[in-house]
């Protein structure tokens, strides 16, 4: 049996949150592992951020928690001793979906270090299962190499992706399209998924919807644009935005699109950094957005004007997204919801 056929769907990520859970960096893990300790500092501010709105669950290596308890002192946060190779729990921890009672589960899926790139992966993909053991949850194991970070929902049926990572032949070679999206369709419960094209240009894991695109409420999307038709995000983005422009949702509905600005090129040692406003996180009363300053003071100015007036009743909190992604990702990308259930 597969989730949807007992009624449980994936809520979206503004419904309640018990908790959020994050995984602790790695240094040999790291894309740059000589900013261990920068990145460190950035992830602690991550999680004491995330912790002014809701508790926070942060998976460490065992041999680390004594080390980082001190870090945390006098802050709602718990440390869970789970060994693993990677620091991204959006992408190898499992998805909580909900049934009407309030009745949680959770999706274990297949993780392949996004398409084999960084070996070894064995812990990292055995993570989801000792969460959903740790957290008491039925688990529900797909037959699908699927990443957390490549869909998005409304919690109203409809799912956002690209067909650049989930049809990636790195994935899931074997199976079809259509195979493909009757597994996400019946995991997660929607009824339709809009396929964009591209996700950002230089984004490792091949094209992550959570840098490009993402609902704000059902029939709202936000997506992030480039104006520069120099710039390789312009075409994409140009691309992205005709296919929201003509889609509509899974009740029928065409879509409010809200556009943020991207933030200007900026490369390091060589490689140009996949900076995405859109890689914002929701949290209880709040969202936290990264920024990065330097040039692109101003975008961070407007971005944040953006997301307050489409979001009048959340605090919107800035963090400095450079820290975190000199790991190798982002905000959202660090993080995993945990819905509220039902209250016993």
């Amino acid at each position: 049996m597969n989730p949807k056929a007992l009624h449980y769907t994936m809520p979206a990520e503004w419904a309640p949150h018990e908790r959020t859970m994050l995984s602790w960096p790695i240094r040999s893990s790291m894309v740059y592992p000589d900013n261990y300790e920068e990145v460190c500092g950035g992830y602690a501010e991550l999680v004491k951020a995330i912790a002014e709105f809701e508790p926070v669950t942060l998976v460490v290596n065992p041999e680390d928690a004594e080390r980082l308890r001190p870090i945390f002192e006098g802050h709602p946060v718990e440390l869970l001793a789970i060994a693993h190779n990677d620091a991204w729990l959006r992408d190898n921890g499992p998805t909580i979906v909900m049934n009407a009672d309030g009745e949680r589960a959770g999706i274990n899926w297949g993780f392949n270090a996004w398409g084999g790139k960084y070996s070894p992966w064995d812990l990292d993909d055995a993570v989801a299962p000792a969460v959903l053991e740790h957290l008491g949850l039925r688990r529900f194991d797909a037959p699908l190499v699927l990443e957390g970070g490549s869909i998005h929902v409304d919690g109203e049926g409809t799912l956002l992706t690209t067909e650049e990572c989930l049809l990636n032949e790195n994935r899931n070679p074997e199976l079809s399209r259509e195979e493909i999206e009757r597994h996400v369709k019946d995991f997660v419960n929607v009824e339709k998924i809009i396929w964009l094209n591209r996700g950002l240009a230089g984004d490792e894991t091949d094209g992550h919807v959570d840098n490009a695109a993402c609902f704000a409420a059902p029939g709202k999307v936000i997506i992030q644009v480039c104006d520069d038709p120099a710039d390789d995000n312009y075409a994409i983005t140009q691309e992205n935005l005709r296919i929201l422009e003509q889609s509509t949702d899974a009740r029928g509905r065409k879509l409010e699109i809200v556009k943020i600005q991207q933030p200007p090129y900026t490369e390091y040692e060589g490689s140009r950094l996949t900076l995405s406003y859109l890689n914002f996180y929701f949290v209880n009363g709040g969202i936290i957005l990264p920024v990065f300053g330097g040039a692109a003071e101003e975008t961070d100015r407007l971005a944040e004007e953006v997301l307050q007036r489409t979001f009048p009743d959340y605090r919107i909190r800035t963090v400095d997204g450079m820290a975190v992604i000199r790991e190798g990702g982002n905000v959202h990308c660090t993080t995993q919801q945990i819905p509220a259930g039902r209250q016993n």
